[in-house]
């Protein structure tokens, strides 16, 4: 169930009229999760947008990180001759923007011309992962947490330095400390206060291992609504730093330190609302012993599901794990797991059993914060419902260091390696569709084209002088 809008159709008129808001951003989510849109007039939202909808390139699904035109996509070419798709405003999403003065923005969904919706988009791919998920009577709810790099430069600065010697907003370790995340209290105050007018539900700001590393987190929210409040704040977030002079970012790995993860909370639930993680399923059978969180056993619904997530990590780690830098994230030791297993209040694993009662769920800890949130989303569904559908054994728990547990499977070293594991899937192309695998498999090609085409700095140092 969708939460109500955080600003009505009617409030926006009234709004509008009263001349509080000036321009409505009707914006589109992307393949790599960023978004992507029109800032419209106000009135000609109203009058036009909202009945019709609006028009975008529909190479806005087929192109690189910088907006290059690239081949290899079905939808998307210049011998199909770069038409155009549909945005089609979700209003339930719409809400004010504090950080741009008389703003609005409401996300859209993608249809072709003749209102078919568009597969390959984020939303679509989730959506049909949440619908296959509901032929089991189950919905599924998830949260994330975001950890970024602040430094004190500026975009623009950052950018002329070429992202070198670049100053940290903290110069020491501040995982925890009171002390020194209040040095930059002023700007995580202006992201939580200002994410909350936007409909948001900031829970808590903290301090992380990184110099300069912080972590702001939402309330948990059904699917759907968990990845739009992600990509919202993402956006946010980077334009409020902007405003106040600073960067800051959601790489993967940025540096040598700890990199930047996302770990997605993960539950199922009936579709009146009852959670199945915890206690007894449905059908009365209570979870075997040892299956824990917290005193709570987990149900034989909860073991299936957590079985499917275990089969699909591999295979589906390139929705985890998307770019070439994602996976400079997976060492030994730093927090970003390796091992392919599940533990109970265990992070060395990949999979943490963590909560108890209703609250009994599974964080995800393989993303990145350079994660797509809805493609990341879908694939826990779509591992879930594996799980449930080919009644899948949970293997025992790990209870030690996962990172020295030579016998686990493990997280896919390169893109390359989980490209190969995403193509070769009948798993995936059971679940998603051969449109969807073909799609993003392309994507990760033209990545790692890219890559292997550039002079990198690294080898610049090695070979200069000394080859």
């Amino acid at each position: 169930m969708r939460r109500t809008p955080a600003l009505t159709l009617e409030e926006l008129r009234v709004a509008i009229d009263g001349g509080e808001i000036d321009t409505v951003v009707l914006a589109l989510v992307d393949m790599q999760g960023r978004l992507q849109g029109k800032r419209f007039h106000a009135s000609h939202f109203l009058d036009e947008v909202v009945g019709h909808g609006a028009e975008g390139c529909n190479y806005l699904l087929a192109v690189d990180v910088e907006m290059n035109t690239v081949d290899g996509y079905a939808m998307s070419s210049w011998a199909r001759g770069y038409g155009d798709l549909n945005l089609v405003p979700d209003l339930a999403t719409l809400r004010r923007v504090p950080w741009q003065p008389g703003t609005a923005l409401l996300l859209a969904d993608l249809a072709w011309p003749d209102g078919a919706p568009i597969g390959a988009s984020p939303r679509q791919v989730l959506r049909q992962q949440l619908d296959r998920l509901a032929r089991h009577g189950l919905t599924a709810f998830a949260g994330t947490e975001l950890e970024f790099v602040l430094f004190r430069d500026s975009y623009e600065d950052a950018w002329r330095r070429g992202y070198r010697d670049l100053t940290p907003a903290n110069l020491y370790n501040v995982d925890y400390s009171l002390l020194g995340t209040a040095r930059v209290e002023p700007l995580l105050r202006r992201i939580r206060t200002e994410m909350a007018g936007a409909g948001l539900m900031p829970e808590a700001a903290k301090g992380e291992c990184n110099l300069g590393q912080h972590e702001i987190t939402f309330r948990y929210a059904d699917a759907l609504t968990c990845a739009d409040h992600h990509a919202i704040y993402k956006n946010g977030a980077k334009e409020i730093a902007a405003q106040e002079g600073m960067a800051l970012t959601f790489m993967a790995k940025p540096n040598d330190r700890e990199g930047n993860s996302c770990h997605i909370h993960f539950s199922l639930r009936s579709t009146d609302g009852q959670p199945v993680f915890s206690g007894t399923s449905r059908d009365g059978r209570p979870g075997p012993p040892g299956s824990s969180g917290g005193g709570a056993a987990l149900s034989v619904i909860g073991q299936r599901a957590l079985a499917g997530l275990l089969a699909t990590m591999g295979d589906f780690s390139l929705l985890f794990a998307p770019n070439i830098n994602s996976y400079k994230r997976y060492q030994p030791g730093s927090f970003a797991p390796t091992a392919l297993r599940w533990g109970t209040d265990n992070r060395t694993c990949a999979l943490r059993l963590v909560g108890h009662g209703s609250g009994l769920r599974v964080e995800n800890r393989v993303p990145g914060a350079d994660v797509n949130p809805y493609l990341a989303i879908a694939g826990l569904v779509a591992g879930a419902v594996h799980g449930i559908e080919q009644d899948l054994a949970l293997e025992p728990e790990c209870t030690g260091n996962a990172y020295d547990d030579a016998t686990a499977p493990r997280v896919p070293g390169t893109l390359r390696d989980a490209l190969a594991l995403w193509q070769a899937s009948p798993v995936a192309r059971a679940a998603f569709g051969d449109e969807v695998v073909d799609h993003y498999a392309n994507n990760a090609r033209v990545e790692l084209a890219a890559f292997d085409a550039a002079v990198t700095d690294w080898e610049m140092f090695r070979g200069f002088e000394r080859l």
